[in-house]
């Protein structure tokens, strides 16, 4: 660590790092922060990714994020690197996930001559960023990192963009120290309004909770689990927020997002009072802000979230509590006043497990049957990674996320996110079943991180559904103009050969009988496992649709 030896820039900022907590980088490494990399080289603290596109690594590091709670930390170069690099930062923002996103930038000299790679982060990365900081004096890199640190993981948490210029990292300085580790702040629930909350729910008379979202963590999962079953609370996770709570939960009710269980719908427009637990209330979430309306007219709702600027930000609520997800669902679980327990809790939990059981299809290779497969095959831990696409319906309907964390998935609808996170998630927990789920169209976004993979040795299965399409905007396609498709047909690489070619272990499915099989070979093999999985397009999603039905409904 930092003494009173001359050191670089780039030495006292891996320093300062590792003074935080840091303990691994994803980069697409460059030449204008080659001092950070040589810092690198003496921190064995410090595990260093090497990573094959700057998007792949980007994403690895608003996974690790996720998992963590620690910000994920990426480092690229200027212009290309950070421009590919922007869709981390875009999914890290939307997702309230903890990243620091660090820039090599041109020689503080030459800034706005518009040289080599030369962009203005600030412009670039301000409508997408927490924060956008520039070190110009390597003597203040403590008090950046630290600023970035504790911007990233405080209130809703999020990225910071670092630019470094390539000068400053190279040159030295004396006496100066890291600072110490910064901590996210936990603001204490308020008496008062758990008081006004719990006479709320007292009043109402088919309450619900929608949770999941910024700060949320296994501590703020366990005893908001036993608030609500204790009271016969229904709880939906938020868009892609399924493992917020065990699905195990008799308080479970279903997730909401693109394709939910029409009967938890049906639940949610109903109730009187709603409590939203973390959640931002997002477009997929709300449909559209139609599910539950900003004004919500003849609903009470409750809105608890960790940053102030997020309440009564789109939402007008009728109960605006700002508070630490622990703190908040801690208290919750052990406030003592009786509340009358309701029916509903485990009503709802039995209507989400009548419709997360699959039905029989008529399909050789059946995807809802596939995923009832894996839930007898895999651990309730494994950690499922996904990217966007159709795709990921079959398991946000019938997996069962009852571990934590447990679900890495993008809410800001990337393609491409599933690999790489399956890559940092089998770095992290190693000792868990980590599985990157993709189409064809989403796994060529980022297929390139399978070499990152095997390189780090990660343990991880990769199932990859193919229809030969962009499935999602084919069946929009359909929708909209029946059987005028263009744009949307996929001509593919044979996907067993090129997971081999990578060095993994790869097979074809194209029927249910050849997955069950499949899958219970990849089981018995490490590393690098791949199922391509070739399904007929007519199965376009888990929620029924089929291009003969789309086309036969738009013709009338």
């Amino acid at each position: 660590m930092t003494d009173s030896k001359t050191i670089t820039g780039g030495r006292l900022l891996v320093d300062c790092l590792i003074a935080q907590g840091c303990d691994r980088i994803f980069t697409v490494p460059g030449e204008s922060f080659l001092a950070v990399l040589d810092a690198l080289h003496d921190s064995p603290e410090v595990q260093t990714v090497i990573c094959r596109q700057e998007g792949g690594a980007a994403f690895m590091a608003c996974a690790d994020g996720t998992m963590t709670g620690k910000p994920g930390v990426c480092f690229v170069t200027r212009g290309p690197g950070a421009t590919n690099a922007s869709i981390g930062v875009h999914v890290a923002i939307q997702d309230s996930q903890p990243m620091l996103l660090f820039i090599g930038d041109v020689d503080r000299g030459m800034k706005d001559r518009e040289g080599f790679q030369e962009v203005d982060f600030g412009q670039m990365f301000g409508p997408l960023a927490k924060l956008v900081l520039r070190i110009d004096d390597p003597a203040r890199i403590p008090e950046y990192v630290a600023r970035a640190w504790s911007t990233a993981i405080s209130g809703r948490p999020g990225p910071v963009v670092v630019a470094l210029p390539e000068d400053m990292l190279l040159e030295t300085v004396i006496g100066v120290a890291p600072r110490p580790a910064v901590h996210r702040p936990a603001q204490a629930m308020c008496p008062d309004a758990m008081a006004t909350l719990m006479q709320l729910i007292g009043d109402a008379a088919s309450p619900v909770a929608i949770v999941g979202g910024a700060g949320w963590h296994a501590k703020a999962r366990e005893y908001f689990t036993t608030f609500a079953e204790r009271i016969g609370l229904p709880i939906a996770g938020a868009f892609r927020r399924q493992d917020a709570i065990s699905n195990a939960s008799r308080a479970w009710a279903g997730n909401l997002g693109y394709g939910p269980n029409p009967r938890l719908v049906e639940r949610i427009r109903n109730a009187d009072l709603i409590l939203a637990i973390g959640a931002r209330m997002g477009e997929a979430t709300t449909d559209g802000y139609t599910l539950v309306t900003p004004e919500h007219p003849g609903q009470i709702l409750v809105h608890v979230h960790p940053d102030p600027e997020e309440l009564g930000r789109v939402y007008r609520p009728d109960l605006a509590i700002c508070a630490d997800m622990a703190e908040f669902a801690e208290m919750a679980a052990l406030w003592d006043d009786d509340v009358v327990p309701f029916d509903a809790g485990e009503e709802a939990h039995l209507q989400w497990l009548d419709w997360s059981t699959a039905k029989p299809a008529p399909y050789a290779l059946d995807m809802a049957a596939c995923v009832t497969a894996m839930r007898d095959a895999i651990p309730d831990d494994a950690i499922i990674c996904n990217g966007a696409g159709n795709f990921s319906g079959w398991w946000h309907r019938y997996w069962r996320y009852n571990g934590f964390p447990t679900q890495l998935a993008p809410t800001a609808g990337a393609m491409g996110y599933g690999v790489p996170a399956a890559v940092a998630a089998a770095l992290r927990h190693p000792e868990r079943t980590v599985v990157a789920l993709a189409g064809d169209g989403d796994f060529l976004m980022n297929g390139q991180e399978l070499a990152t993979a095997v390189q780090y040795g990660c343990d991880m299965l990769v199932i990859l559904v193919d229809n030969g399409f962009y499935g999602t905007i084919r069946m929009h396609q359909e929708r909209e103009f029946p059987g005028r498709v263009v744009g949307t047909t996929l001509h593919n690489p044979d996907f067993v050969a090129l997971a081999k070619a990578y060095g993994g272990w790869a097979t074809r499915v194209e029927t249910t009988d050849q997955f069950n099989t499949a899958l219970a070979d990849a089981q018995g093999r490490k590393g690098l496992r791949l199922l391509h999985l070739v399904i007929d397009i007519e199965q376009l999603s888990a929620g029924g649709a089929t291009v003969s039905g789309l086309r036969a409904k738009a013709r009338g």
